[in-house]
């Protein structure tokens, strides 16, 4: 586990210090509160307010007349926790794992794998201090360290910051904290304190099995994840993706034309990239990073592994089509641009020969993929078969970009019609004979005069399956409505009827009227029987 290595960043006062970034109006000191047990408490204090003696926790009032002059602020905790979300997506430019970590608070903290990157920026202590000092420019309290785990970089950090500790450093400098740099839970702390430990390694020398027994096995969790005896793995708020182009810009950048034209010339580089590998992929994210320290991010599926510059780029000019119409916001500009492939597979070049036919299926799956990237992939479907022999049942609508594989036909070899009626409409059939051929049909008012006909095909229900409601396409997943947005209603989802397992026997006959049009009808039960038999018509041929 040594040989990776974190970078965490602690931002004590980041929510007073970004609120005044985003209103310059604010003066100090700044105070956030909110209510809890009926009363207003202090919930976040700028660095000013903790040195004029204002305190966290307490009370509005208090504060007020110990600084009349204090500016407060209503704090609003699901704000603040997406604005800390999209400030952790922008430090993606520095590594592509980034994460944020929620153990004290929902933000504040930002864990960076650095693993392999950190070259990039001239080492690991260059890359700490061009991170800080570039936080700290824009006006924000922040201290950062790094370390070979996630803990061990947290408790440097916050106790002894801007420190790279080596791998054979790492136990030394762990031992000389607090112990309140594991992330223990305040109760940890207070016992702990009773007993006298004051640092870690004192903590450390203790027996294991007592302490189990009295704290529980999340302070022995917290030691074995700072020393790294158990993996502590970081959740990246972006996809991963090993393999990447990415273009930095001199001016920033705002026009959608002069993204597209990057994103093409970065697929163009990613594309060599990923041919010398001898790779292609799936997934592809076009990231672009805002001067206001913001990710956009676009991400798209194709429909096969592909490695096309072409292909891709058009991808994304259709996609940045549909969000231009939406919600494209530049913001300031955009400085920094990144494209990554992810859902790797191995994609060997392929040599055509002179006289090679194209069979078109690569031009009908690039087609797919850029209507899916336009409308959306729930928005271009395609039919699967299902293992069934009611008609019906038999065939459903999937995503074409969906893995799902088509399934083999119950009924390969049998004749059927072009379009199939979803639900089946009653008809009015006369033959000349109870089960003779139909010689008349009557549809929607409208009389038809059959003068062929060809049948029965005998089709038995399927008494095994259990009462349930017939699909044409998968319910679309509920989505939670963000904080002002109007809530959409569901796309259309067809209202058919229950399918009945010991609905009775079908006869299925091909008919065709005078004037050349063919039809596929059905009776449902037998003369005879103990109900009138009934006729429905179910499709048309071409």
């Amino acid at each position: 586990m040594h040989d990776r290595r974190f970078l965490v960043l602690t931002l004590p006062f980041w929510p007073t210090e970004f609120l005044k970034r985003r209103d310059p109006a604010l003066k100090p000191p700044l105070a956030l509160y909110e209510k809890i047990r009926g009363g207003l408490r202090l919930a976040w204090l700028d660095p000013q307010g903790l040195r004029e003696g204002l305190r966290l926790g307490q009370s509005l009032a208090d504060a007020r007349a110990l600084l009349p002059h204090l500016t407060v602020l209503p704090f609003e905790a699901d704000f603040f926790t997406s604005a800390f979300a999209d400030f952790a997506d922008w430090h993606s430019n520095a590594s592509p794992l980034v994460g944020v970590l929620k153990d004290r608070a929902p933000f504040g903290d930002l864990v960076l794998d650095i693993t392999g990157v950190d070259h990039l920026f001239g080492g690991e202590r260059k890359m700490l201090h061009l991170l800080v000092a570039r936080l700290r420019a824009l006006g924000y309290t922040v201290n950062g360290a790094i370390a070979s785990t996630i803990g061990g970089a947290w408790a440097v950090s916050h106790f002894a910051p801007n420190r790279v500790i080596a791998p054979h450093e790492l136990t030394q400098s762990l031992d000389a904290l607090p112990i309140a740099a594991l992330r223990l839970e305040e109760h940890q702390l207070s016992l702990l304190a009773q007993m006298g430990l004051k640092t870690i390694g004192e903590l450390r020398s203790r027996p294991r099995k007592p302490m189990l027994a009295r704290f529980g096995a999340s302070l022995i969790l917290r030691l074995d994840q700072a020393y790294g005896f158990i993996e502590e793995r970081m959740v990246p708020r972006l996809p991963v993706s090993e393999h990447f182009a990415e273009r930095k810009f001199p001016e920033p950048i705002s026009r959608l034309e002069d993204v597209l034209l990057t994103a093409r010339d970065l697929a163009q580089e990613l594309a060599q990239h990923l041919e010398k590998e001898g790779l292609g992929a799936q997934a592809f994210h076009l990231f672009l990073y805002r001067v206001d320290h913001k990710v956009m991010t676009l991400s798209l599926n194709a429909g096969r592994v592909t490695r096309d510059p072409r292909h891709i780029a058009n991808m994304f000019r259709h996609r940045a089509d549909r969000l231009a119409e939406e919600n494209y916001d530049p913001g300031f500009g955009i400085d920094l641009v990144r494209l990554a492939a992810g859902s790797l597979d191995r994609l060997d070049a392929a040599q055509l020969g002179a006289f090679s036919v194209q069979s078109g299926a690569d031009m009908l799956d690039q087609l797919t993929d850029r209507l899916a990237s336009r409308l959306g992939a729930v928005s271009v479907l395609k039919t699967e078969l299902i293992q069934s022999h009611i008609p019906e049942r038999a065939a459903r609508l999937v995503p074409v970009l969906g893995q799902s594989g088509m399934a083999e036909s119950a009924l390969p070899d049998l004749e059927r019609p072009l379009r199939l009626l979803p639900v089946p409409e009653l008809v009015a059939i006369n033959a000349e004979v109870p089960d003779g051929l139909p010689a008349s049909m009557i549809w929607r008012r409208h009389p038809y005069r059959l003068v062929k006909a060809a049948g029965p095909e005998r089709l038995s229900a399927e008494w095994w399956r259990r009462r349930e409601r017939l699909k044409l396409a998968p319910d679309p997943e509920p989505r939670k409505p963000e904080p002002g947005e109007i809530p959409k209603p569901p796309p259309y989802v067809p209202d058919l009827p229950l399918f009945d397992p010991v609905t009775g026997m079908r006869d299925y006959y091909v008919v065709e009227d005078r004037d050349g049009h063919r039809f596929w009808v059905f009776r449902l039960g037998l003369y005879g029987g103990p109900e009138h038999p009934t006729w429905y018509l179910h499709g048309f041929f071409a």
